[in-house]
C-alpha cells in the first residue's frame, strides 16, 4: 500500500472514470490530510486483524494524485514474476517507484520483470488488477472492456502468463463504458460478488455465470447503485493466521443488504475502513489500494 503525499483529484482520469466526483467542499490541502488519515487508520485496522502490510512512502515530487492506487501499475505472481503496467494518463506513469520495486528485490525472490509499460508509448494500455480479475488458482482473467485496456494486450498478457481470458462489456446505468473491472466484481475462494446487471448481452453473462459455477463459487449479485457505492470494489485476504478477511470500504458495506451480508460471512469474514475522501476524489477504494505480494521470500541463511 502507497501512503499518498499529494492526493487529488486528477482531471487526466476522470472522463472514464464515472466515480469520481471533484467535491469542492474541501481545499486541496483538506483532501490531502484526510485522505492520509483514512489511509493509515486502514492500515491499522489491517494489522489489527494481523494481516501483513508493507507501507510505501509517496514523494512529493513529480506530484502523483493517485499514487494510493497501486494495483493499476504493478502485479506479482508465485512464480517470481513482477509485472509492469502501462497507464491510460500520461500523470500516472510516474508512479512506477524504483525504490519500491528495489525494496521487492531485496525483500522477496523476484525472478524477472515483464515491462508491458513500454506499449503507453503506442497508446496502448492495460492498468493491471484494475483492468483485469485474476482468479488465480485456475488461471482466470476476467475483464470488461474499456478505454483502459487493450483488448490485443490483454490477450497477449494471458498468453504469456498462461491464463483463460473471460471478457465482456460492461456499462453503468447511463450506458458508460465501466472503466475498471474490480470495480464491478470481486473474486475469493468460494464467493463472487458481482453487478450482473451492467453485463447486457446474455451470452456474456451466461459465459461468467458458468465459469463461477465451474469452479464452486457463490454468486451475490449486487445492484448498480451498490457498485456505485463501492460494493464490487472487494479484496479477500489472508491474516498470518490463514483466517481469511474480505476487505471493502464503509461505504460498501453500508450500502449491503442484511442477507447478502450473511451470505458473504458464510465465506469469510467482513472488514471495513471509512474512505470516503479517497473514494469521491480518486474514484477508487479498498481493493484499488491494494496491490498483493506474491513472491515468496528467500530462505535465512543458516550462520555455523
Amino acid at each position: 500500500m502507497v501512503r499518498p503525499a499529494s492526493f487529488g483529484f486528477n482531471n487526466d482520469t476522470a472522463a472514464s472514470n464515472a466515480f469520481q466526483i471533484n467535491d469542492t467542499s474541501l481545499s486541496h490541502d483538506e483532501v490531502q490530510a484526510n485522505a492520509v488519515m483514512e489511509f493509515d487508520n486502514f492500515v491499522k485496522l489491517l494489522r489489527e486483524k494481523s494481516i501483513n502490510v508493507l507501507v510505501a512512502e509517496d514523494t512529493k515530487e513529480p506530484i502523483k494524485n493517485d499514487a494510493v492506487f497501486p494495483n493499476n501499475w504493478i502485479t506479482t505472481h508465485a512464480d517470481g514474476t513482477l509485472i509492469l503496467y502501462p497507464m491510460s494518463s500520461s500523470s500516472r506513469k510516474f508512479e512506477r517507484s524504483t525504490i519500491l520495486i528495489e525494496n521487492l528485490h531485496q525483500t522477496f525472490k523476484v525472478e524477472k520483470i515483464i515491462h508491458l509499460k513500454k506499449y503507453e508509448e503506442n497508446g496502448r494500455f492495460l492498468e493491471g488488477t484494475g483492468s483485469m480479475v485474476l482468479y488465480r488458482v485456475n488461471q482466470v482473467c476476467y475483464a470488461c472492456i474499456s478505454t483502459r485496456k487493450d483488448l490485443a494486450l490483454l490477450k497477449e498478457w494471458c498468453d504469456i502468463m498462461h491464463y483463460e481470458l473471460v471478457s465482456f462489456k460492461a456499462v453503468d446505468g447511463n450506458g458508460q463504458d465501466i472503466y475498471h473491472t474490480n470495480v464491478l466484481m470481486a473474486i475469493g475462494g468460494t464467493v463472487v460478488v458481482i453487478c450482473l446487471s451492467t453485463i447486457q448481452d446474455e451470452k456474456e453473462k451466461l459465459n461468467l455465470i458458468t465459469h463461477f459455477e465451474l469452479t464452486k463459487k457463490e454468486v451475490i449479485e449486487i445492484s448498480i447503485d451498490q457498485m456505485l457505492k463501492f460494493a464490487g470494489n472487494m479484496l479477500q485476504v489472508k491474516n498470518e493466521n490463514d483466517d481469511t478477511f474480505l476487505v471493502m470500504s464503509k461505504q460498501a458495506f453500508d450500502s449491503l443488504y442484511s442477507n447478502q451480508i450473511t451470505q458473504i460471512k458464510k465465506h469469510t469474514q467482513i472488514l471495513y475502513a471509512d474512505i470516503k475522501t479517497i473514494e469521491t476524489y480518486g474514484g477508487g477504494s479498498a481493493r484499488c489500494m491494494i496491490a498483493e505480494i506474491f513472491f515468496k521470500k528467500p530462505p535465512k541463511l543458516i550462520k555455523d
